[in-house]
C-alpha cells in the first residue's frame, strides 16, 4: 500500500474534501461522515436525496465503538460471520452515535467492514469509518472504470485514490440486522 496515496486521501478527508476510491466491486465516493458540507456535496453530485441515507465503511469493529452495545449474541454473531466482506448491515443507532445526515430518515446506520485492502488501510489510517457510496448519479449504473469517474465528476472530486477494484461482480448486499431481511 502506497503510504503517500493514503496520506493524501486522509488529508483530503480531514479537510472536508471528497475522494473517489476503488472498493470490492465498484468505484466509491467518500468523505468524513462528520463533515456535513462534504456529505451535502456528495449527495448533490449524485443527485441523491438525504432521506435515503448513506453507507459507512470501516476497517474493523474497533472503529464502531458503542454501536454494538445492546445487541444480542445472535445479532453479533451474524455481523461477525459476514465481516470483513461484502455485507452492509443496517444496525440500530438508539444512542444517536451517527448524524442524521448519514442515516437519512432511518433510525439505523448502514455499515460495512471492508475486505478490500486499500479501503481497510484507508479507514485504518483515517482512524474512523468513511462514507462509502457508489460513484455514479442516482439510479445510474455503478462505475467500474477510473477514467469514467474523471469524465463524469471532473473537478468536483478533490482526490482520486489510485488502486485496483476488487473482483466482486456486484456492490455489497444490504441486510437489516433486526429482521435479517435482504434489502439489496
Amino acid at each position: 500500500m502506497n503510504r503517500q496515496i493514503l496520506q493524501q486521501a486522509c488529508e483530503t478527508l480531514e479537510a472536508g474534501g471528497i475522494i473517489a476510491y476503488p472498493t470490492e466491486a465498484v468505484w466509491g465516493l467518500g468523505c468524513d461522515p462528520q463533515s456535513y458540507s462534504a456529505v451535502k456535496r456528495i449527495l448533490a453530485l449524485k443527485g441523491r436525496s438525504q432521506d435515503k441515507g448513506l453507507i459507512l465503511v470501516a476497517a474493523g469493529v474497533h472503529q464502531l465503538g458503542k454501536l454494538f452495545d445492546g445487541l444480542n449474541a445472535r445479532q453479533l454473531g451474524r455481523i461477525e460471520a459476514s465481516w470483513p466482506g461484502p455485507t452492509t448491515w443496517l444496525i440500530p443507532d438508539p444512542a444517536k452515535l451517527f448524524p442524521d445526515w448519514i442515516k437519512g430518515k432511518h433510525q439505523s446506520i448502514a455499515i460495512r467492514v471492508s475486505a478490500h485492502p486499500l479501503v481497510h488501510a484507508l479507514c485504518e489510517q483515517f482512524g474512523k469509518p468513511i462514507v462509502s457510496t457508489s460513484a455514479n448519479a442516482a439510479g445510474k449504473t455503478a462505475i467500474r472504470d477510473r477514467t469514467e469517474i474523471e469524465t463524469l465528476f471532473g473537478g468536483s472530486i478533490d482526490y482520486v485514490v489510485a488502486g485496483d477494484l476488487g473482483t466482486d461482480p456486484l456492490p455489497s448486499e444490504i441486510r437489516d440486522l433486526l429482521s435479517g431481511s435482504l434489502i439489496r
